[in-house]
């Protein structure tokens, strides 16, 4: 360890250069610390360092918790209007008969929900393809029936690239849209689509898609309504450490602005039958790297998820020692958009037990949460019933 927060003092190595033992310590003061500095810890940081001031701050914050929730994913449908190249989620309306292309009735939806009816999860997370056929009222009646039949759920839903098409087809204003979804029971915003805010690189891999600019200002406007949302960033594919750090700061300003978003998701590019499927995926190192500067240059974000069902339970578990301090939820097998694109957990569920145990296995307090981070269960003690 080069840092021993059990007595408070910072304990770098001779040898470290000056710069790096200058960002250390300005770390270890709780100073912000710049852009440079944070391409700096991308470029020339050793995993051990990284890991240590990283596991710093999120023990600053969290302690030594780690989070998880009991939540379950509808998505409507894979049908998109958009052409992402690294999505291996979506089909075109065109594409109808595909084996691997759906659009649920509402009939199907409810019945998922029912299927929740006396059982102890608190979120339901609703994100799809971006089809035409399914507006803003639409989905603002499907919440309001949701709410219904599971009344005390807490509804996550929809991406900004999925709410900027709502609201441009019903020539509503963002802030007109999001207030009649919130009007209906909608929660929150999860973090998609962010994908990285380079607006060169955006427009080579998502040009059709809301810009840069709408999805800041969406997420913006839903803070103003008082919905907290989530952030991500896409990594791992044609973008360098500038461009992740340029991501991280456009993050950390609208934050310092709003303080709405809940946690922050780094999403692994992966190559499994996509147009960017030429490219080779990064190492396990490169996401232990990037969790770790991401918790230390996103000071003002509380809470770093790493998405096991993308990385992998094992990468996961790793993760907890690079700043993470949240691995999202049980699932129960109900989302797609990852396993279709090649990830780790081809099947992505998991038992309360076994969340449990993958936590304590890292030597973490592992504490049952709902969507804002207020504890439901502590699961703590050495003898549990689940």
């Amino acid at each position: 360890m080069l840092i021993d927060t059990s007595s408070e003092k910072l304990f770098l190595p001779e040898n470290l250069p000056a710069k790096l033992k200058k960002a250390g310590e300005k770390i270890f003061s709780g100073e912000r610390i710049t852009f440079e500095e944070g391409v700096m810890l991308f470029e020339e940081g050793e995993l051990p360092f990284l890991s240590a001031l990283a596991n710093f701050v999120r023990e600053k914050k969290n302690g030594n918790f780690v989070y998880f929730n009991r939540n379950f994913h509808i998505e409507p449908t894979n049908y998109c209007v958009f052409d992402c190249k690294f999505c291996s989620y979506s089909r075109f309306l065109r594409e109808r008969g595909d084996s691997e292309a759906w659009e649920m009735t509402e009939e199907e939806i409810y019945k998922i929900v029912k299927s929740y009816i006396g059982k102890p999860v608190t979120e339901v997370h609703i994100v799809g393809g971006v089809h035409p056929k399914m507006g803003l009222q639409y989905f603002a009646n499907i919440i309001k029936n949701i709410k219904t039949i599971l009344p005390g759920i807490h509804v996550k839903a929809f991406t900004a690239v999925e709410l900027e098409y709502m609201c441009r087809k019903a020539k509503l204003s963002f802030k007109e849209g999001l207030k009649i979804l919130k009007d209906h029971g909608q929660d929150s915003l999860p973090g998609g689509g962010a994908e990285i805010f380079d607006e060169k690189l955006r427009n080579e891999i998502c040009a059709d898609k809301c810009s840069t600019n709408e999805w800041l200002e969406i997420h913006e406007t839903a803070h103003g309504l008082g919905m907290a949302s989530n952030a991500t960033m896409l990594y791992g594919h044609i973008e360098n450490y500038h461009h992740r750090v340029d991501h991280l700061e456009r993050l950390r300003q609208l934050q310092d602005k709003t303080g709405g978003f809940n946690t922050f998701i780094p999403l692994k590019f992966r190559n499994k039958d996509n147009q960017m499927s030429n490219l080779r995926e990064v190492s396990v190192i490169e996401d232990l790297k990037n969790y770790a500067v991401s918790r230390i240059y996103l000071d003002n974000f509380n809470h770093i998820k790493s998405y096991w069902p993308m990385i992998g339970r094992d990468t996961a578990q790793m993760s907890l020692d690079f700043g993470v301090d949240d691995i999202d939820g049980t699932i129960d097998d109900s989302t797609k958009i990852y396993s279709m694109a090649g990830a780790e957990d081809q099947n992505p569920a998991l038992s309360t037990q076994q969340l449990v145990e993958l936590i304590k296995g890292a030597g973490r307090h592992p504490v049952e949460r709902d969507t804002l981070y207020n504890i439901v269960n502590d699961f703590g003690e050495a003898e549990i019933n689940f």
